[in-house]
């Protein structure tokens, strides 16, 4: 025993609030990984029948080339997000 004048007694110990709140969050983040990649998977197969009638207007016009380009970073994304869809 030591006679500091200060002891350990006074310092509480942390609460397991935020343990449990991280692990609400956790849950959350898992239970939308699934859907969020199915949505992002069949939009990525589904995106590029968008871009046909773009293409045969022609991309002459400045503003059916901005929609074609928003698309296509569209497309690239959800390529990206909906990778992993259905792999163990």
């Amino acid at each position: 025993m030591s006679n500091s004048p200060v002891s350990n007694d006074s310092i509480a110990p942390s609460s397991p609030e935020p343990e449990v709140k991280r692990d609400q969050s956790n849950w959350i983040l898992r239970s939308l990984k699934g859907p969020t990649q199915f949505l992002s998977f069949w939009a990525a197969i589904a995106l590029p029948f968008v871009h046909l009638p773009l293409l045969t207007q022609g991309l002459g016009d400045p503003d059916v080339t901005l929609v074609f380009f928003l698309l296509l970073a569209a497309n690239v994304f959800a390529l990206y997000v909906g990778h992993g869809y259905k792999q163990e």
